[in-house]
């Protein structure tokens, strides 16, 4: 049952943040990790072992840990072969491979319009600006556990290509005991054209894109959602490589008024809450009548779902329903809670969103809803979660190049501009800098 809370509750439940740092691992979490290392270590220490035994081992560590902790094979190959992916794609069903050909095409065209270019100018004497460069090779973390996910494939992939990185990886778990990849997301990154595919997961897969082995090259910067341990890793390894951000469960807001649909409102949250026994979906309103009608009609819509038993843990977890006095308190709340998604379920979504200064990506009305987004609508899905949507921003080309400045000025401007570097130098006590300024000054005498 989604429980219905008062503000004032909600706030010191479900609606509270709690930094990623002082999240313990559940206790099941914490057995296993006892099981694999014969003694009682946290996660932040087990991820600290796998990743410095595969930066000093390499190959030989990578294949361990995959052997041990997803069963996998000694003799399966950790680069998935090329035909494999051509193979997959031919084998996807018509139906499937057409959706997936329509998404990438909407991904493509999405941020095919974001601006992205070098600028100059040279109204301050001489030529200054920046130099927009693609990020030369990407390592892309798509999980593949009990749901296989080829829509971060399109979702990841896409943006990176069209900021022109060359060199683009995947990393995805295999199926455990098998090492094969999922077929389906094998397919989507044939429909992509990325060829560099490895049978890997977890925190092994994290060091191995970070550090290097003798089979699989280094990144410059690691993208994706994943686990805990995946998480943990991308925090560990951040300096040696870049990271896009510390992705956790996934998380939906739903603002409702009582125009709104409560079996399409009911649909939205069960889509999210099935994703991880984690997972958040929470309800905002200020019509308790429609927060009843949902709340029955979740149990109701719950009953044929095949994943009901991870349901059933999310929905009393960090789920629930919130009685607001107004919108406008509807909208306070999310701003504090900066959630991963925003659904507008309003008469005047629009209105509304004026109000909202923090969310991932804000989804107008009821026909704009958020699966279309997971999966179809042209951005990317991969969007900040716990609270990070504060600051952060959702997977775009600009996460896929970085900027190198130009300064290219001319003698009379650095004639000009060079005492006061000295002097501001020797404020800082750095003689020797406030020296070189001062010796292009003597040299125009």
């Amino acid at each position: 049952m989604l429980k219905i809370y008062d503000v004032g509750e909600a706030q010191k439940t479900i609606l509270k943040r709690i930094p990623p740092d002082e999240t313990d691992a559940p206790p099941a979490v914490l057995e296993r990790i006892a099981a694999t290392f014969g003694e009682r270590i946290n996660a932040e220490e087990a991820v600290r072992r796998i990743l410095r035994d595969v930066r000093s081992r390499g190959d030989a560590a990578l294949r361990e840990w995959s052997a041990k902790l997803d069963g996998f094979p000694a003799d399966a190959p950790i680069r998935v072969p090329a035909g494999a992916l051509s193979a997959a794609l031919e084998a996807l069903d018509p139906e499937t491979r057409a959706a997936l050909e329509v998404a990438a095409d909407r991904i493509r065209e999405f941020y095919r319009r974001q601006p992205l270019s070098s600028w100059f100018t040279n109204d301050l004497g001489g030529t200054l600006g920046q130099f927009i460069r693609p990020i030369q090779r990407v390592g892309l973390y798509t999980p593949g556990g009990t749901a296989p996910l080829p829509s971060t494939v399109l979702m990841s992939a896409i943006p990176a290509q069209v900021a022109g990185v060359k060199e683009i990886v995947i990393v995805t778990p295999p199926q455990r005991g098998t090492g094969q990849v999922s077929p389906v997301i094998l397919a989507a990154c044939a429909l992509c054209g990325v060829t560099e595919v490895y049978a890997m997961g977890g925190a092994q897969a994290i060091a191995a894109i970070a550090y290097g082995t003798e089979s699989v090259p280094a990144v410059d910067k690691i993208f994706g959602p994943g686990n805990l341990f995946v998480t943990l890793a991308k925090r560990q390894v951040f300096g040696a490589v870049g990271i896009d951000g510390l992705a956790g469960p996934t998380e939906t807001v739903v603002i409702a008024d009582e125009n709104a649909k409560p079996a399409w409102v009911a649909a939205d949250l069960l889509a999210q809450a099935e994703h991880d026994v984690l997972a958040s979906a929470i309800l905002l309103t200020p019509s308790r009548k429609l927060a009843e009608t949902v709340q029955v009609e979740v149990g109701r819509q719950m009953e044929t779902l095949p994943r009901a038993d991870i349901l059933a843990q999310s929905l009393p977890g960090k789920s629930g329903i919130v009685i607001t006095k107004d919108l406008d308190e509807a909208a306070a709340l999310n701003n504090a809670y900066a959630p991963e998604h925003l659904c507008l379920a309003v008469a005047d979504p629009w209105a509304l969103s004026e109000k909202i200064s923090n969310a991932g990506g804000i989804f107008m009305g009821e026909h704009s809803f958020e699966v279309l987004g997971d999966y179809v609508a042209g951005p990317s899905h991969v969007m900040p979660t716990g609270g990070s949507a504060r600051f952060a921003s959702p997977l775009n080309v600009w996460d896929f190049v970085h900027i190198i400045s130009l300064i290219a000025l001319n003698p009379a401007t650095t004639a000009q501009i060079a005492p006061l570097a000295a002097k501001i130098a020797r404020a800082e006590g750095l003689e020797a800098h406030a020296r070189s300024a001062d010796c292009r000054v003597e040299s125009e005498k």
